[in-house]
């Protein structure tokens, strides 16, 4: 009986030797990781501050112009200007001058004093659902706040009747990078991984050295499994930068077990570079390898939670995002970073991703002599 990995020493040394020979690929493996980490974890956030505001403020009162300066204070809006007509306020916007229009009609101080209810205007510039969801929740919250207190000085209260005091967990400060980056830790290591292998089968095929090594006494399982170690282990390497970026520039935690952390790296990373491996056996070229690579990263990036919850999604993309390894990584990654979760905790995310790597890796070894040669 033949050994199952025969020749994976060989092709092991091989590849390492092309791996660090070739600092191109070193580079494209370990720069576009972290400079992802960074920028997107400065550049995603859903807390957004400082919209761009225009005022229509007909009253022209002291208790108008507080108004004005207590949508300020909220550091949700931003005055920009005063417009005189509600033309212009409407212009303002249409243009894209302004998110938020504030009106605050003649009539508004004297209704507030008499009792009745002074009413003001708000547009919000709805093409863009963030930004619009937050001006509304910030727009509104104002508004019960002040109008608790307007009642309560009536009623000569000096505490609210009921009085909600929410604790927030795991993140207190509410930062979107603690939520954002451990997401992008999935995408950017899906990136560089699943590349790096796709294109090593290809290499050898465009350098006219895949005839040698397809008569040579290899065995599948061992020129696969040579073939991905050396970017098993330099991945693994990469996500500990990763890590040491999200702590020191971040400052997101690491709350759970490092065992189950570098476990689930692990697992990742092996089902990620079985699926470059798979695309390799397939692709013909460098382009081929790297359209199908980038079809891959769509799905991952909308369907994985990475951004959109996946409770929110409809009944089909919810199952796409089952077959997606990132799907599990990125829920692993926020439940121990952030939540300090355990490996009994999530045991089953470990599992299928375990399950789907060595599935990956079977069907490399399967359809490799078949599809290559």
């Amino acid at each position: 009986m033949k050994p199952p990995f025969r020749g994976f020493t060989a092709v092991l040394l091989k590849e390492f030797t092309v791996v660090f020979r070739d600092p191109t690929t070193l580079f494209f493996m370990f720069f576009p990781p972290l400079i992802q980490i960074v920028a997107f974890g400065f550049a995603l956030d859903n807390d957004v501050k400082h919209m761009a505001t225009v005022v229509l403020n007909e009253d022209r009162t002291t208790e108008s112009r507080q108004l004005v300066e207590k949508f300020v204070n909220t550091q949700t809006f931003r005055v920009v200007g005063e417009v005189q007509s509600v033309d212009e306020l409407s212009a303002a916007i249409r243009e894209g001058k302004a998110y938020v229009g504030l009106q605050i009609p003649p009539d508004f101080t004297r209704n507030l004093n008499a009792g009745r209810g002074a009413h003001v205007q708000v547009l919000i510039d709805g093409s863009s659902s963030t930004i619009a969801l937050q001006a509304l929740q910030t727009a509104m919250g104002l508004a019960l706040r002040e109008s608790l207190l307007t009642t309560m000085r009536e009623a000569r209260r000096t505490e609210m009747p009921v009085e909600v005091r929410p604790q927030m967990l795991y993140n207190p400060t509410m930062e979107s990078a603690h939520f954002f980056v451990p997401g992008v830790m999935g995408i950017a290591l899906q990136i560089a991984t699943v590349f790096a292998t796709a294109l090593s089968v290809v290499r050898e095929r465009e350098r006219g050295t895949l005839e040698n090594l397809l008569v040579a006494p290899l065995s599948r399982s061992g020129f696969m499994l040579g073939k991905l170690t050396p970017y098993l282990c330099i991945s693994t390497t990469m996500a500990a930068g990763i890590f040491v970026v999200a702590r020191w520039i971040f400052g997101i935690p690491i709350r759970g077990d490092l065992g189950a952390l570098f476990l689930a790296v692990f697992l990742y990373v092996f089902t990620l570079l079985s699926l470059g491996l798979l695309i390799s056996t397939r692709a013909q070229n460098h382009m081929q390898a790297l359209q199908m690579t980038m079809a891959l990263l769509l799905p991952a990036v909308f369907f994985s939670g990475f951004i959109f919850p996946i409770e929110t999604m409809p009944a089909f993309f919810q199952w796409i995002s089952t077959l997606i390894p990132a799907t599990y990584f990125i829920e692993l990654m926020r439940a121990i970073m952030l939540r300090g979760a355990s490996f009994q905790d999530f045991w089953m995310h470990f599992v299928i991703l375990g399950g789907m790597g060595l599935v990956l890796f079977a069907l490399c070894a399967l359809r490799f002599k078949q599809r290559i040669a």
